[in-house]
């Protein structure tokens, strides 16, 4: 399958191509002994002006290396952000024959990469028998971004043996050169060494069919102060001179710059045609000959390029027929343009894009629009493309937002706004958002055409967005069928080429049914996402789509799928290296729910940071209140009440970010203000919560029937748990707390034996899942019975201390809290996987799975697995 971008694009394998060295390079034998040094240390920096012949020098020396030692990266303006910086990477090692570990990932956005991701990758280079050269070529261009500067040194650092960096540049790196230097760690090859000696220089001329007297190549070297590109530029103009050494006596680069001979002596010695379509290519960053073609309105493109490329007349192939100028040739060309062909250089962009946009070359396309001043063209080509869903996802948001934010006011049509609308609502600005929508809805055109099909769908996705800020399932629902309607009148494979937009538009539908209540059509609907393209472009809508199919799992109380889709979620993440900001920041809100339920409060807590750390924390309705209820929920699970009293007042003055309403978060609420009154002696205060905010769902009315036998109003709260709606699947959560509760208004009622009979039911229902929260809540009577069973006590010893009493006699004092992931290696270790099919199952390394048995084994205070295994079911744990 083609290599993607996460936004999608093709992944440019000229990139990786090592450039060709020409017939007329001269091999300096004392800088391939300076570049040899670079196999023992690890960074290398080349570093010299435009045309030094860095990027030559290193290209000679990598040619005569074993494949699969040497990668090699031109690095791009875009590298700048280093989610696109890493994926390049990534994909230089695969290119050049490295082959790298499956659970490496790749990044997901371009502003910033997971450090995680930039962990694996230097753990594998430390972990290969031999280093790995890398090679990147042009890295001024991002040499100003610490970004991907630190990223660089982070692996660096930590790849130990395994990778030798070698930086070409025209500007020095922001890497702590000093400590390589002081360390003597660091091969320096700068200007000075790259500068043309007087034999070289005469070397060089020889190439060129020039033979220079000693002193005329010493004088050439002295005024072009060994220059690469300036010897090269006089030796060519010298070429056509009848007297080519007093032609180079007299060049004086002071009072001549390099611009006067590449216009007075290398354009003008092309014919006209080729001046021509060097002058009109010139604003091109790659050219293809009907591209050229397309810009002169000749057909003489292909065999011109071919005889600049054979001739080195400044003209590069970088691979599938697509050619590159030399940038300064190219910078010189453009003002030339400017002069000979005033007011052109507009148009020649438009052309560009129209023949880009045909080419299916969008991301390009766009930009000559962009600089053509032309943003209709541009706004037209970006959603008739259905390119929507990147202004929202993927690595091309940043640089898409960048590029439209350029777009006059008074630019209008309903594709403007359409874009217009996007921006705003990608950055959380819903009025303004919704007002450019419906704008450009009033201005939709009839008819079915293809255009007017992708403007209707751009328009119900983001309208599926908008409703899903609002919390409205119903118009949720009715812009989702809008957007099925105009799919059926576009061409299959042009959706094809957009999967994020479907995905986007299934996880926002999700959301909003799911802040509705309506739990099944959400299942349905978010499931539908999580089943997309795994393409980059997909990874956020299935990432979040996973975390909110995880959080309907926990409201209905089934722990055990809840913990599968959030951990599911967490992996699609790291293996996509989505930042950790740009998480959904749900998954780890579910995790710490269950952690919570398990009384694993360390665990707990670790969760809720990791979600806390994420934008949707602020954004996001459903995170927000989730994170409050569980931070109060920790609070008095700590024995703190009242804070967590507090806390939850505070957040409930706090207005939702939804317009409507949503049932289920109002049950939330209520049980957690329930639950801290409870926990605070208050079981009044705890009963006029439900009085205030009446109850919904299933577990909100156990709750209220709990709140009402602490009130001692023990024969309604019975009667509250008989007009239980049935439920095909009740979730064990809601089981347990209904047994719970039935047993305490038992007991309140004086019946003992039901009560006890009760508990029973009540721990083995919990026991598979480890709920010990409840019965932690649920108050002094459970160790009063408890105290009466000392058998079952001892049987259920995977409960705390203070409920089972007499279980260190049985099986010793109880080891310290396994983690979330030991707790999953350890089921596996259960199930007789070997340490491979651990790493594999859970998508860690095998290192990693070593490292949690040693702690499993410490706190089990065992040696072997089987008796590892065989105490954890003592205790409980399995």
């Amino acid at each position: 399958m083609r290599a993607v971008t996460p936004g999608g694009d093709p992944v440019l394998a000229a990139r990786f191509a090592v450039p060709t060295v020409p017939r007329t390079f001269v091999r300096r034998a004392r800088l391939l002994d300076q570049l040899a040094e670079s196999l023992r240390t690890p960074l290398t920096l080349v570093n010299g002006p435009a045309g030094a012949g860095k990027t030559l020098l290193v290209a000679d020396w990598v040619a005569a290396r074993e494949p699969g030692d040497v990668a090699w990266l031109t690095v791009e303006p875009e590298d700048s952000a280093p989610g696109v910086f890493w994926t390049y990477v990534l994909h230089a090692f695969r290119h050049h024959e490295i082959a790298l570990p499956a659970d490496i990932g790749s990044p997901a956005r371009p502003g910033e990469v997971d450090h995680s991701l930039l962990a694996r990758v230097a753990a594998w280079l430390d972990g290969r028998d031999r280093p790995v050269t890398l090679v990147l070529d042009e890295f001024d261009r991002v040499a100003g971004c610490a970004e991907v500067a630190d990223g660089l040194q982070f692996v660096l650092r930590h790849a130990g043996d395994g990778l030798r960096l070698i930086v070409v540049s025209r500007t020095e790196p922001l890497l702590p050169l000093y400590r390589y230097r002081a360390a003597g760690e660091l091969v320096d090859i700068r200007g000075a060494d790259l500068a043309f000696r007087a034999e070289e220089t005469a070397a060089l001329a020889d190439r060129h069919g020039l033979a220079l007297s000693g002193a005329g190549a010493r004088l050439l070297t002295a005024r072009t102060g060994g220059w690469a590109a300036g010897l090269r530029l006089s030796t060519l103009a010298a070429q056509r001179a009848d007297d080519p050494e007093g032609f180079l006596a007299e060049f004086e680069p002071g009072r001549s710059t390099v611009a006067d001979f590449l216009l007075g002596e290398v354009l003008r010695a092309h014919p006209p045609e080729t001046q021509d379509l060097l002058l009109r290519a010139s604003i091109l960053e790659k050219i293809h000959p009907d591209l050229a073609n397309a810009l002169t309105g000749r057909g003489d493109a292909e065999p011109i390029l071919e005889g600049l490329q054979r001739a080195n007349a400044f003209v590069e192939p970088i691979g599938h027929s697509w050619y590159r100028l030399h940038p300064l040739f190219a910078e010189i060309l453009r003002v030339h343009l400017g002069v000979r062909h005033p007011g052109l250089e507009p148009e020649l962009h438009r052309t560009a894009a129209h023949w880009l946009s045909r080419a299916g070359l969008l991301d390009e396309a766009l930009s000559h629009a962009a600089d053509a001043g032309d943003w209709e063209l541009a706004a037209d080509e970006f959603i008739g493309r259905l390119a929507i869903g990147r202004l929202l996802t993927g690595l091309s948001a940043e640089r898409l937002d960048g590029l439209f934010a350029r777009m006059a006011p008074e630019v209008s049509g309903p594709a403007p706004d359409l874009v217009r609308a996007a921006r705003e609502l990608a950055h959380h600005d819903v009025e303004r958002g919704v007002t450019y929508l419906g704008r450009a809805e009033e201005n939709l055109p009839d008819g079915e055409s293809g255009d007017a099909a992708a403007l209707r769908l751009s328009c119900a996705v983001l309208r599926v967005l908008a409703a899903r800020v609002a919390g409205s399932a119903d118009l949720a629902e009715l812009a989702a069928k809008a957007a099925a309607e105009a799919e059926r009148a576009l061409p299959a494979d042009r959706l094809e080429q957009c999967p994020e937009l479907t995905a986007l538009m299934l996880t926002d539908l999700g959301s909003a049914q799911l802040w509705a209540g309506r739990f099944d059509a959400a299942r349905s609907t978010l499931s539908d996402a999580v089943r997309s393209p795994q393409e980059p472009s997909t990874a956020f809508a299935r990432h979040e789509a996973l975390s909110r199919l995880a959080l309907i799992d926990f409201l209905q109380g089934r722990p055990g799928r809840a913990e599968s889709h959030a951990r599911g979620a967490v992996a699609e993440a790291e293996h996509s290296g989505l930042p950790v900001s740009d998480r959904s920041g749900m998954a780890q809100l579910v995790l710490a729910a269950v952690a919570i339920d398990r009384d694993d409060l360390a665990d707990a807590q670790g969760h809720l940071d990791r979600a806390s750390a994420t934008s949707a924390a602020s954004r996001d309705p459903v995170v927000a209140v989730e994170l409050a209820i569980l931070r109060s929920r920790m609070l008095f699970a700590k024995g703190d009440p009242r804070s967590a009293l507090l806390a939850l007042d505070e957040m409930a003055k706090q207005p939702l970010m939804s317009a409507e309403p949503s049932p289920w978060v109002s049950d939330r609420i209520a049980m957690a203000m329930a639950a801290a009154h409870l926990a605070d002696g208050d079981p009044k205060a705890a009963v006029k919560v439900f009085e205030d905010r009446p109850a919904h769902g299933p577990e909100s009315l156990v709750a209220e029937a709990r709140a009402r036998v602490a009130a001692g109003e023990g024969e309604r709260a019975l009667g509250i748990l008989d007009e239980l709606p049935e439920r095909r699947d009740p979730g064990p959560v809601i089981d347990v707390w209904v047994l719970l509760t039935r047993a305490q208004a038992a007991d309140a009622l004086g019946d003992s034996a039901a009560a006890e009979n009760l508990l029973m039911r009540a721990l083995a229902a919990a026991r598979p899942h480890h709920l010990r929260r409840p019965f932690l809540d649920a108050g002094a009577w459970v160790r009063r019975l408890l105290l009466h069973r000392p058998a079952p006590a001892r049987e259920h010893a995977w409960l705390t201390g203070t409920l089972a009493p007499g279980r260190e006699e049985a099986v010793g004092p109880r080891p310290e809290t396994l983690s979330a992931r030991e707790q999953d290696v350890l089921e596996r270790l259960a199930q007789l996987m070997s340490t491979e099919e651990i790493a594999a199952d859970l998508h860690l390394s095998v290192n990693t799975v070593k490292t949690h048995l040693k702690s499993i084994y410490r706190k089990l205070a065992a040696t072997r697995r089987g008796e590892a295994v065989r105490r954890a079911r003592e205790f409980g744990l399995l």
